[in-house]
């Protein structure tokens, strides 16, 4: 652990950064939004154009690293997320906050691309695990601290859009002055979805589905929080609530994974997801039953994302696994372009804010519905010859999924060493 803190605390400091800036600008919009008089569908587009350009970044980062490097894709995205954060108040129109958070997906899509990369290339076989834990804890601190943030002064103001603004100014800084080696990029020819809904279906099915929970979490709950009468507080500590669930519940569910049909566990922690949601829709207007909604919810969608991973794996030979990754995010990335909007349409309905739990336990449903038909399809694989899980959220690159994919590799031939 310390080895990887000396090697790369600069980024792992200029992400946190970066997260912070990044959970600031998705709830403060949100909350600005309904100030400004815009609509739940209007939010929703706005919402749902972050995946769009995330989706895009996703694609077409690679090649930008490898045309101008590293150094000048980090540094020129970071000064246009910098300067989007500032645009935001100043033009309060709906056409230009979606043209706005399409450049914010598409820039921090690259931004977290290079990162990813820069840190694999600090880490090595001894502490690649603990590198890749580190890095997704940071990104999880840096959301929930952007929610205590949000309370520092008044969101129909221009403050809190100047503070995430410099922080991730702030952000660049210390990453460009400490990292010097420049890794070499390369990423490996995704695998068509054709080929790999041959090797896992549930895998993509439930990519799809997730992509859409997530998005919903991350990009409406502030705007359900405005619609339901929540004070800023009230939805700071909500939002905040769905990714402190997915902390604490992501590695005691990651070793049970280990142990068991991955099939089975995915059913049970897509009725709990969808136990939680019915429990926010009937239950909402108390409070704190929300934030227990809202901590189930997270704490069973985030490690779901990891678990389907690991169940495509368990049917991948370890050369066709980096080759998957970058299916399952284009799959999960357009699954998340849909949920914002199909959500805001709910709400936008008699379901009123309900809408927004209702879409999630729909969600949740079904994919228990389909991994419990997936099980009567073919035999589970034997738990000692499954791969090992790798705990992921679901803002990881392909740079991060193939990271942590050869980590569960040298795992997995390590086990079979030791045994």
């Amino acid at each position: 652990m310390i080895q990887v803190l000396s090697s790369a605390w600069a980024l792992l400091l200029g992400m946190c950064l970066l997260m912070v800036g990044n959970g600031m600008q998705g709830t403060l919009l949100g909350i600005r939004g309904a100030i400004e008089g815009f609509s739940t569908f209007e939010m929703s587009i706005v919402m749902s154009a972050y995946f769009v350009g995330f989706l895009g970044g996703s694609r077409l980062a690679p090649h930008m690293i490898r045309r101008v490097g590293h150094v000048r894709v980090f540094a020129a995205l970071a000064s246009l997320i910098s300067a989007v954060m500032i645009l935001y108040p100043t033009f309060p129109a709906v056409p230009l906050w979606a043209i706005g958070r399409v450049l914010i997906g598409f820039c921090f899509s690259a931004v977290y691309v290079t990162a990813e990369s820069w840190l694999n290339n600090a880490a090595d076989n001894s502490n690649r695990g603990q590198a890749l834990s580190l890095y997704m804890i940071v990104q999880t601190l840096g959301i929930v601290v952007a929610q205590a943030l949000l309370l520092a002064a008044d969101p129909s103001g221009y403050v809190l859009f100047v503070i995430p603004s410099v922080l991730v100014s702030v952000a660049v800084t210390p990453i460009l002055l400490t990292i010097s080696p420049t890794p070499a990029f390369d990423t490996t020819k995704p695998m068509s979805l054709r080929e790999l809904a041959r090797f896992s279906p549930l895998g993509c099915i439930g990519m799809f589905l997730l992509g859409g929970v997530f998005s919903a979490q991350f990009g409406m709950a502030p705007v359900y929080g405005a619609e339901a009468g929540l004070s800023v507080a009230q939805i700071s500590t909500f939002v905040a609530t769905f990714f402190v669930g997915s902390v604490v519940l992501q590695y005691p569910i990651g070793w049970v994974s280990d142990r068991m049909d991955r099939r089975t566990l995915i059913v049970i922690t897509s009725a709990i997801g969808a136990a939680g949601s019915v429990m926010g829709m009937m239950l909402g207007d108390v409070f704190w039953l929300l934030l227990i909604s809202a901590f189930i919810v997270g704490g069973m969608s985030n490690p779901l994302y990891s678990l389907l991973i690991a169940h495509t794996n368990d049917f991948l030979e370890h050369e066709d696994m980096a080759a998957a990754s970058g299916g399952m995010i284009f799959i999960n990335g357009l699954g998340a372009i849909l949920g914002p909007i199909i959500t805001g349409w709910m709400m936008g309905t008699s379901l009123g804010p309900g809408g927004f739990y209702l879409f999630t336990a729909v969600l949740f449903v079904i994919l228990a519905v389909y991994a419990t038909y997936r099980a009567t399809r073919r035999p589970a694989v034997p738990v000692d010859e499954t791969g090992n899980y790798v705990a992921l959220y679901p803002t990881a690159t392909a740079v991060a999924v193939e990271y942590a994919q050869e980590y569960a590799i040298e795992s997995e031939q390590d086990d079979e060493n030791n045994s």
